[in-house]
C-alpha cells in the first residue's frame, strides 16, 4: 500500500526467503486488483517498481518514516529502535504496527519519541480499510498529522487512539477472541458454528476462530497476556488457547490452528 500509495518503498528482513514470499505475495495481491478492475495495470506496474527488497538495517538510515512490523516482543522492537536512532537522522519518524505494546515505551528508547507513532494496520492489508493511529505521551502534532497523510495516501481510513494497552481493536478483539475460546471449552458450540453466529447474527466479517487462525494463536496469546498483567483478569487467557499454542496450532501460518488448512501447508513446504 505504500508502494501504490506513491511511496519509494524499501521493505528489509532479516531472511531472503522471507523477503521472496513478500514480494511474490505482492504482486499476485496487486495482479488480481487489475485482475478485478480495482487498479490499473500501469499503476500495477509502477507500484513494484517503487518497492525494493534489502537484508541490511542500514538500507533504510536515509528514509523520511520508518514502519516496523517485528514479532509482538518489546524487547525486540525497543532494541531494533535503538538501532534505527543510530542509523536514521533526526527528522526521521518511527512507526510501530505494534497491535498492542506502549508506543510510550518503545519511543522511549530512542532520542525521537516526540516522532514515534503507532501504526496499526490490519491484515489483509490490501484490502481492510483502517490504520489505527496511536499517539504515546511525547508523539508532536506534527508526528501525528503526517502519519496521518500517509495513510491517506495509502488510501487507508484513520482513527487517532491515545496510549492505552490494546488500544481500540485489539482490546476489544481479544475479549471477543478469548471468550469464543471459553464457550469453545465449555461445550457451548462448535468453532465453526461459533464463527457463522458472529458472522450472520452479528453481521462480523469473519468469525472469532478465522480471525485468531489468521492472525497467529501465539500472537493473539502474547497479546492476551499483555492486557491480563497491564488491566487485570477479564483478559486472563483461556487455557485451551494456552494448549493449542504449546502443541504448535499457531493458525494458518503453520497450516493448523484452530482449523486446519492442508493447502497452506502443502505450499509452504
Amino acid at each position: 500500500v505504500a508502494a501504490v500509495g506513491g511511496y519509494e518503498t524499501i521493505l528489509m528482513d532479516v531472511n531472503q526467503e522471507a523477503l521472496d514470499n513478500a514480494v511474490a505475495s505482492i504482486e499476485k495481491n496487486l495482479a488480481k486488483g487489475v485482475e478485478i478492475g480495482k487498479l490499473p495495470r500501469e499503476q500495477k506496474t509502477a507500484a513494484l517498481g517503487r518497492l525494493r527488497t534489502v537484508l541490511a538495517l542500514e538500507a533504510v538510515a536515509d528514509t523520511d518514516l520508518v514502519i516496523e512490523a517485528v514479532p509482538e516482543k518489546i524487547h525486540r522492537k525497543i532494541r531494533i529502535f535503538a538501532e534505527l536512532d543510530d542509523l536514521c537522522g533526526p527528522e526521521t519518524i518511527f512507526a510501530s504496527n505494534t497491535s498492542a505494546l506502549s508506543i510510550t515505551e518503545m519511543g522511549a528508547a530512542t532520542r525521537r519519541a516526540d516522532k514515534f507513532i503507532g501504526m496499526h494496520f490490519f491484515n489483509p492489508v490490501h484490502k481492510m480499510r483502517l490504520i489505527e493511529i496511536i499517539c504515546g505521551k511525547d508523539t508532536s502534532d506534527d508526528t501525528y498529522e503526517a502519519t496521518r497523510q500517509v495513510g491517506a495516501r495509502m488510501g487507508k481510513e484513520t482513527v487517532r487512539v491515545n496510549e492505552s494497552p490494546g488500544f481500540v481493536t485489539s482490546r476489544m478483539n481479544a475479549m471477543i477472541g478469548n471468550e469464543a475460546f471459553y464457550m469453545l471449552q465449555e461445550g457451548v458450540a462448535s468453532a465453526r458454528d461459533i464463527d457463522t453466529a458472529l458472522k450472520l447474527g452479528l453481521n462480523h466479517p469473519m468469525g472469532p476462530f478465522e480471525m485468531i487462525d489468521l492472525v497467529g494463536l501465539d500472537t493473539r496469546l502474547s497479546i492476551l497476556n499483555y492486557l491480563h498483567e497491564s488491566l487485570g483478569e477479564k483478559y486472563k487467557p483461556c487455557p485451551l488457547i494456552e494448549q493449542y499454542v504449546k502443541e504448535g496450532r499457531l493458525g494458518r501460518k503453520v497450516g493448523r490452528g484452530v482449523y486446519d488448512y492442508p493447502d497452506d501447508k502443502k505450499k509452504e513446504g
